[in-house]
């Protein structure tokens, strides 16, 4: 393991947030927070990220709805407005983080319009201290190399999302129609008419099929494995909000949750769905039991994996054929920080590899945010996060060593409580939320009481000084 890199405390330290969505304006709102100096890079106009349908790096469609309940993803400190749905769509959430931006002050510390090109580590002050960083920038919409302006920071946050760079795998076969990927689609009247098949069926495809089934004239799905089709709403109530309390034993859970699906649900291999060769949650479930209304209907079809594509033509693998005008890949995201190299976020395999997914463990200035996938986080769970990245920039540096000395020296926790992940490529920074909290609040509380020890004591005023400031005035 490196050794442990010592910041450089001599001046005002400054940090560079990349991106503000709900994970930049968390580090945003925390950082400033504890009187630390930041600014925020943000490629499109406004704050919310991929919520921001005119963001050109949003992957957000028309009819795009939130898949958790509104009360287990918004921020505690700031509840979305009396009225807003249970499922809120992607303009209520744009105007949800537009709002907390404002209520926080967080806009003037923002550079809109502005893409972040190349982060490059400068020489160190000593071998013991962590580099500064340089980030350069364009204005949004200029080759790199044209109008760059360079800032010199103290370390930079990496928030730009997990869902904005496409993973395209090639077709086999050469297809005569259009090949589009759910990051390019935005409404179904661009399907109309057209015999759709759909690669994949993770949410985003899911949705996509529901919505071309009122325009195109055909809808297949490719599907090579099974899924757990998670409805919405159970008892009335939405379905995330039911067992909020103490988490069940993983094993309990699972058993009782896969029987409760069926029961609601039915099974979706009747309906043509492959049977799931794993157990529930050890996949992102797919929050959408309206794809298995149309499956039933004969709206929708499933079809098993491609074999091979020639003209309009595609041959699955159980020997079928079918005709189509357009392939719609829904086949997900991967991981992309194209600004900085990779050997500074210790990637390895399909992902960094980072104490709770936020830090680089030699200590050298990058730290990220957002790298976190798990049913039920939500944006509070990723504020906790910041939360903990703001406790250590902004702890005593005794305080900061006893940090990394446990990070470098001791085993990482087991963020999966037991749940055994599939090996995909979006599962590769997935944590189970309750492990994962829990270890956050615990790390909180431990650099919370090292900041105590190193703070000096004040022997040399009376007791009633060392108090908490109180209220003065006349007293009746």
């Amino acid at each position: 393991m490196a050794r442990a890199a010592e910041p450089e405390p001599s001046h005002q330290q400054r940090w560079a947030i990349i991106g503000a969505g709900p994970s930049g304006l968390a580090a945003t709102r925390t950082l400033t927070a504890r009187g630390l100096e930041v600014d925020v890079y943000e490629s499109a106009s406004d704050v919310g990220g991929l919520w921001n349908i005119d963001n050109p790096r949003s992957t957000v469609y028309e009819s795009a709805h939130l898949i958790s309940s509104r009360t287990t993803t918004q921020f505690a400190e700031f509840p979305m407005p009396p009225g807003t749905p249970d499922y809120p769509g992607h303009r209520a959430l744009r105007r949800y983080f537009g709002d907390y931006a404002d209520r926080f002050g967080l806009r003037e510390r923002i550079r809109f319009t502005t893409t972040v090109t190349r982060l490059e580590p400068l020489h160190a002050a000593s071998e013991d201290a962590a580099p500064q960083w340089r980030v350069d920038s364009v204005p949004t919409g200029v080759d790199a190399g044209h109008e760059t302006h360079s800032e010199v920071y103290d370390g930079v946050i990496l928030a730009n999302g997990t869902l904005a760079e496409p993973s395209v795998p090639e077709l086999p076969g050469s297809f005569d129609g259009r090949v589009l990927h759910t990051r390019d689609y935005r409404q179904a009247s661009a399907l109309a008419g057209e015999r759709v098949l759909i690669v994949g069926a993770g949410n985003s495809g899911c949705d996509i099929a529901v919505d071309a089934v009122h325009t195109a004239a055909s809808v297949d799905m490719s599907v090579r494995r099974g899924y757990y089709f998670v409805p919405k709403y159970l008892f009335g109530k939405p379905a995330d909000t039911l067992n909020e309390g103490r988490p069940l034993p993983r094993p309990l859970k699972q058993f009782l949750d896969a029987r409760l699906l069926r029961l609601f649900t039915g099974d979706p291999v009747r309906f043509g769905f492959p049977a799931a060769d794993y157990k529930i949650y050890e996949s992102h479930p797919i929050v959408n039991t309206l794809v298995l209304h149309h499956a039933g209907q004969g709206d929708v079809s499933i079809r098993p994996g491609l074999r091979s594509v020639d003209g309009d033509t595609v041959t699955f693998t159980d020997g079928s054929t079918g005709q189509y005008d357009v392939i719609l890949l829904a086949t997900g995201y991967r991981l992309d920080y194209p600004f900085i190299d990779r050997e500074h976020l210790n990637w390895q395999g399909m992902a960094p590899r980072l104490y709770l997914n936020i830090f680089e463990p030699s200590f050298r200035g990058v730290y990220v945010m957002g790298m976190i996938e798990a049913s039920g986080i939500g944006w509070q769970g990723r504020f906790e996060q910041a939360e903990l990245l703001a406790d250590y920039l902004a702890a005593p540096p005794e305080a900061q060593a006893a940090f990394r000395a446990r990070v470098q020296n001791r085993p990482w926790p087991d963020l999966t409580a037991g749940y055994r992940y599939l090996a995909l490529e979006r599962m590769s920074y997935y944590v189970n939320k309750h492990a994962y909290r829990r270890e956050v609040r615990r790390q909180r509380d431990r650099l919370a009481r090292d900041a105590r020890r190193a703070l000096p004591v004040m022997t040399h005023l009376p007791a009633a000084d060392r108090t908490q400031p109180h209220e003065t005035g006349a007293r009746a």
